[in-house]
């Protein structure tokens, strides 16, 4: 063991991975940035915090009603669907609140829809076929 013994080492740097997505929105990762005093983003999503259901898409309809330049009101149920609609629920026996059970809606949606104030869902109306086991659709 003669002879001129060096060392020769290099530093080692160690880096951490960049955080990623998930892991840059939760709570302690933006509280540290906020002490380190580095910018923070925020963005406030159109539907955040609200629980809206396919029977409330208002977003469609208000929409067809800014591009229509003439008759100024929503579409509503026609008559021959609203009788179609009760003379179907009646044979099965059905009371509105039965029927809008079997559908997963509200009681209120059945009502709008057999006293023509409700605007069609072509979603609710397949719905409905289903469970009374008629065509509503396609008449015209």
């Amino acid at each position: 063991m003669s002879g001129h013994i060096t060392q020769d080492w290099e530093p080692v740097v160690v880096r951490k991975k960049a955080p990623n997505a998930a892991a840059k929105k939760d709570e302690k990762a933006v509280n540290a940035a906020r002490r380190a005093g580095a910018e923070i983003e925020t963005l406030k999503k159109s539907t955040g915090g609200t629980n809206k259901a396919a029977s409330s898409s208002t977003s469609l309809n208000t929409r067809k009603l800014d591009d229509e330049t003439e008759n100024l009101a929503h579409d509503r149920v026609p008559t021959e669907l609203k009788k179609a609609i009760m003379q179907a629920r009646m044979d099965k026996k059905l009371t509105q609140s039965q029927l809008a059970q079997i559908i997963n809606e509200k009681p209120q949606i059945i009502q709008e829809y057999e006293s023509g104030k409700a605007i069609p869902n072509q979603q609710i109306i397949t719905k409905l076929e289903r469970a009374l086991g008629v065509k509503l659709r396609g008449k015209k």
